[in-house]
């Protein structure tokens, strides 16, 4: 068990994080999980509190040109604006805040020996594997923003989100959809270009 819970950082709701985490940087202060309906058309994805109270929820373009999201609170409000660059060599993810924070992901993200980077437009660095669904978002002083962690082979895509500086969860929630939505696009296109015609480059 002590083993899995260094691999696999994801955790149910009313269960401990994972060891790991919780020698390195403590107690979080609170949690969050994701789950995504996989048969909604709008790819809905709620985000809920220990108790299962949805505080966040999103909205997706059925036609993903240009990837839009959409994520909403409890009350309704936009908290933000997701979007990425339809024709990008590096995978270009764009989040706007509410209050009109501007920030950027790119695939430099998913360098699988150079997964330590900085976040455009904050002073936080993203360190971790997110193709291993385990990563940590810190902030400049290299202090625990959040520890977040995906459920293996889950059909509803879930994670668990354990905030350490709760004053920044909607923008951690909206930098983990936006990875969600990265990661998704990748498969899709890896999905695609593997049924498809391949040509030697020989």
């Amino acid at each position: 068990m002590g083993l899995f819970s260094k691999i696999q950082k994801f955790h149910e709701a009313g269960t401990r994080p994972s060891e790991d985490n919780l020698e390195r940087y403590g107690a979080p202060k609170s949690s969050l999980y994701t789950e995504q309906d996989p048969g909604d058309l709008h790819q809905k994805i709620q985000v809920k509190d220990e108790q299962g109270k949805t505080l966040y929820w999103t909205k997706s373009s059925i036609i993903a040109i240009r990837g839009k999201t959409d994520i909403f609170d409890a009350s309704d409000r936009q908290v933000a604006h997701l979007e990425r660059k339809p024709i990008s060599l590096h995978e270009e993810h764009y989040i706007t805040m509410a209050d009109g924070l501007q920030i950027t992901l790119s695939n430099e993200l998913f360098h699988v020996f150079k997964d330590v980077t900085n976040i455009k437009g904050l002073d936080w660095q993203l360190q971790g594997n997110v193709i291993g669904l385990n990563f940590m978002l810190l902030d400049r002083n290299g202090e625990p923003i959040a520890a977040i962690g995906q459920k293996m082979l889950s059909l509803h895509n879930r994670y668990s989100i354990d905030l350490y500086q709760p004053q920044h969860s909607e923008i951690v929630v909206a930098i983990v959809i936006a990875l969600q939505k990265m990661l998704a696009a990748r498969r899709e296109r890896e999905s695609s270009s593997s049924s498809g015609f391949s040509f030697s480059s020989d």
